[in-house]
């Protein structure tokens, strides 16, 4: 499936809106228990197999270490979250860098970290690599480069039965709505606030998407604004069905998730780029996605910080 198109990030009058009823189709069939570990090969798909010249690319202390360190913000299912155990990071995320490892001979260990923790830890050099559902914005793009493997835009999440009748952003008006702290759905809020004509959204940002959501769920929110993959998880997954459901089946402001790298580690992003055509091509990441219920956000290419 080709990528979404760029939108502007400041958007005039009403915000520009992208029907998701393909995006949907490819989510729909989420449930509990999908997933687990990538193989990578199956019948007719060949194994990822280590790619020498680009493991060649990887820093020298990554080479000698053998593990990439992977920060993640682990709340946000089906692209990474807690298994049953509590400990174990599951999802398409982790399933991507497990591949990513093999292809550049390395180890890949994902750390959680919350997600405002995650650009500033990797600057500082404790961490090699973000992958955390994190969209690749101008501003982000100012401090770290991407590697852009996912599409995506904004679903709305309302309790089921929709007590607050909210089926369009501009019904958030004069209500509270709770987001991730340091997401984007926190920037669309404030644009939003422009089309309130009467009272403007309560916008309450939570260190974790899991605390978003509890407030929507014990009613002290009227909405909670994630990606629309983990939207349609919890809408599908038998264990939160019976609480949430999407307002409508519209995505706002569509853009890539990208692995964040340093801007000094050209030689890793590159690997890490060159690692990813390969799934692409051998159709490893197809398979991920598919394992996932996700394949409606999947990407024919890999770019750098969305070509800008």
């Amino acid at each position: 499936m080709s990528r979404t198109s760029r939108l502007p990030s400041r958007l005039p009058g009403r915000l520009r809106r992208a029907v998701a009823g393909a995006a949907l189709v490819g989510l729909g069939v989420l449930c509990a228990g999908c997933g687990g570990a990538a193989t990578g090969a199956s019948s007719g798909t060949p194994a990822t197999r280590l790619d020498p010249a680009l493991r060649d690319l990887l820093p020298t202390q990554v080479r000698e270490r053998g593990v990439l360190r992977v920060g993640t913000d682990a709340s946000y299912a089906p692209m990474s979250s807690f298994g049953s155990d509590g400990r174990t990071i599951q999802g398409v995320e982790p399933d991507l860098g497990a591949q990513i490892g093999r292809v550049l001979g390395v180890r890949v260990r994902f750390v959680v970290r919350d997600f405002t923790a995650l650009l500033p830890e990797l600057r500082a050099g404790d961490l090699d690599l973000v992958m955390s559902a994190m969209t690749d914005t101008t501003q982000r793009a100012r401090t770290v480069d991407f590697v852009d493997y996912f599409s995506a835009g904004t679903a709305i999440l309302v309790q089921r039965g929709n007590p607050d009748g909210v089926t369009d952003i501009e019904d958030l008006c004069g209500k509270v709505v709770a987001v991730e702290r340091g997401t984007t759905q926190v920037d669309l809020l404030a644009r939003a606030q422009r089309n309130c004509a009467g009272p403007r959204i309560t916008v309450k940002a939570y260190p974790t998407n899991s605390d978003a959501l509890l407030r929507l769920r014990t009613g002290r929110a009227a909405a909670v604004l994630n990606d629309l993959p983990p939207a349609a998880f919890l809408v599908n997954d038998p264990r939160t069905r019976s609480h949430y459901q999407l307002a409508s089946t519209v995505q706002y402001e569509p853009g890539l998730y990208g692995i964040a790298v340093p801007k000094d580690r050209a030689g890793l992003r590159d690997a890490v780029k060159g690692a990813l055509e390969e799934l692409l091509d051998r159709r490893v990441y197809a398979r991920v996605l598919d394992r996932w219920g996700v394949s409606g956000g999947a990407v024919d290419r890999v770019s750098v910080d969305n070509d800008r």
